[in-house]
């Protein structure tokens, strides 16, 4: 299977602007990302997706492949999209740029699922930390007994009335195969998706199943000078490998 992954990298954060260019334990963010990426043996390429000359000044400079994309992209999905029109590949994958503790272990598990040529849309969950479980920044994610997605929500869901219920953290890496991409990219914002700010929401709401693949490692999505100050934490001490 033939598979490639694109890294969206937005300079215009609203709540940490520049974050993918910020340093973590003596490099760029962007730059945990890519390497991890690219250590994966079954990535055909690794490409970054931006809209900042600065982010490309930087892929330049460190001779990561990228591209320049629309600066009216709304979604990481939007921005990979535009570069699927001009690269083919069977599997694109997003790996978020704000994801430093990426894995090659998150890839293995991604296109793992896709192997399945009847999934259009893959992601990955974790079981969820007892600090996750009631935090609106960490999305939690329901399946079905086949491994379609239920709901994404950034509320407690499923509701703990047995005392038993295990929840799991939605993880922000993607895979999809191009007629997804294409048709994404064609439906308006949805009702939900608006709600919860959740792009993967238009999926579900059109009907488009999104499978969910489990994984044992966690990673931390930044946003906040807290979240850099953790995974900084992590990536120093090397406890994430």
């Amino acid at each position: 299977m033939d598979a490639i992954a694109i890294i969206p990298a937005r300079l215009a954060s609203t709540r940490l602007p520049g974050k993918v260019l910020r340093e973590i334990a003596g490099k760029p963010m962007l730059a945990w990302v890519y390497e991890a990426a690219r250590r994966s043996p079954l990535l055909r390429d690794v490409i970054v997706a931006t809209d900042s000359e600065e982010v490309m000044e930087a892929c330049r400079r460190n001779k990561w492949p990228a591209r320049m994309t629309s600066a009216a992209h709304r979604s990481g999905t939007e921005r990979v999209h535009e570069v699927a029109q001009t690269i083919k590949a069977d599997v694109y994958l997003n790996v978020q740029g704000d994801e430093p503790l990426t894995r090659p272990e998150h890839i293995e598990t991604l296109v793992g699922l896709m192997r399945n040529t009847e999934v259009q849309v893959g992601t990955l969950k974790t079981s969820a930390a007892i600090n996750d479980i009631n935090n609106p920044n960490a999305v939690k994610v329901t399946t079905g007994l086949a491994g379609r997605s239920l709901y994404f929500s950034r509320s407690t869901i499923p509701f703990d009335r047995s005392g038993e219920t295990r929840y799991f953290k939605h993880l922000g890496m993607y895979a999809y195969r191009k007629p997804a991409l294409d048709r994404f990219v064609t439906l308006p914002e949805s009702e939900l998706e608006r709600s919860e700010r959740l792009e993967q929401l238009r999926f579900l709401e059109n009907g488009i199943a999104i499978h969910v693949a489990e994984t044992r490692f966690d990673t931390i999505g930044v946003d906040t000078e807290d979240d850099l100050r953790r995974v900084e934490e992590i990536l120093a001490t090397g406890s994430h490998r």
